[in-house]
Protein backbone atom coordinates (compact mmCIF):
# COMPACT_ATOMS: atom_id res chain seq x y z
CA UNK A 1 0.00 0.00 0.00
CA UNK A 2 1.34 3.42 -0.95
CA UNK A 3 1.68 6.15 1.60
CA UNK A 4 -0.09 9.43 0.69
CA UNK A 5 3.29 11.20 0.56
CA UNK A 6 4.41 8.84 -2.21
CA UNK A 7 1.27 9.28 -4.31
CA UNK A 8 1.97 10.50 -7.85
CA UNK A 9 0.77 14.04 -8.48
CA UNK A 10 -1.10 15.27 -11.53
CA UNK A 11 -1.93 18.74 -12.76
CA UNK A 12 -5.60 19.60 -13.29
CA UNK A 13 -5.55 20.49 -17.02
CA UNK A 14 -8.03 23.34 -16.52
CA UNK A 15 -6.87 25.25 -13.43
CA UNK A 16 -3.35 23.72 -13.21
CA UNK A 17 -3.79 22.78 -9.52
CA UNK A 18 -1.50 19.94 -8.33
CA UNK A 19 -3.60 16.99 -7.18
CA UNK A 20 -3.29 13.23 -6.73
CA UNK A 21 -5.72 10.41 -7.36
CA UNK A 22 -6.51 10.57 -3.63
CA UNK A 23 -7.29 14.29 -3.61
CA UNK A 24 -8.96 14.51 -7.05
CA UNK A 25 -12.68 15.24 -6.91
CA UNK A 26 -13.36 13.99 -10.43
CA UNK A 27 -11.71 12.29 -13.39
CA UNK A 28 -12.28 11.83 -17.10
CA UNK A 29 -10.81 9.51 -19.73
CA UNK A 30 -10.06 11.20 -23.03
CA UNK A 31 -8.17 9.50 -25.85
CA UNK A 32 -7.20 6.60 -23.54
CA UNK A 33 -5.64 8.91 -20.95
CA UNK A 34 -7.09 9.64 -17.51
CA UNK A 35 -7.23 13.27 -16.45
CA UNK A 36 -7.82 14.23 -12.81
CA UNK A 37 -9.68 17.33 -11.65
CA UNK A 38 -9.94 19.38 -8.46
CA UNK A 39 -13.68 19.95 -9.05
CA UNK A 40 -16.64 18.92 -11.15
CA UNK A 41 -16.59 22.38 -12.68
CA UNK A 42 -13.07 21.87 -14.05
CA UNK A 43 -14.09 18.46 -15.45
CA UNK A 44 -17.12 20.02 -17.17
CA UNK A 45 -14.97 22.75 -18.75
CA UNK A 46 -12.51 20.11 -19.96
CA UNK A 47 -15.23 17.90 -21.44
CA UNK A 48 -16.71 20.87 -23.31
CA UNK A 49 -13.39 21.70 -25.03
CA UNK A 50 -10.74 19.04 -24.27
CA UNK A 51 -8.37 20.13 -27.04
CA UNK A 52 -8.20 23.61 -25.50
CA UNK A 53 -6.63 22.14 -22.34
CA UNK A 54 -4.33 19.47 -23.74
CA UNK A 55 -0.78 20.61 -24.38
CA UNK A 56 0.23 19.86 -27.96
CA UNK A 57 3.87 19.44 -28.88
CA UNK A 58 4.90 21.60 -31.78
CA UNK A 59 6.57 19.77 -34.63
CA UNK A 60 9.68 21.15 -36.30
CA UNK A 61 8.81 23.62 -39.04
CA UNK A 62 5.24 24.21 -37.81
CA UNK A 63 4.08 27.48 -36.27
Amino acid sequence: MKQPGNEQSFKDPVCKMEISRLTAIDECIYRDKTYYFCSGSCREQFEAEPEKYIAHHRQHGMK
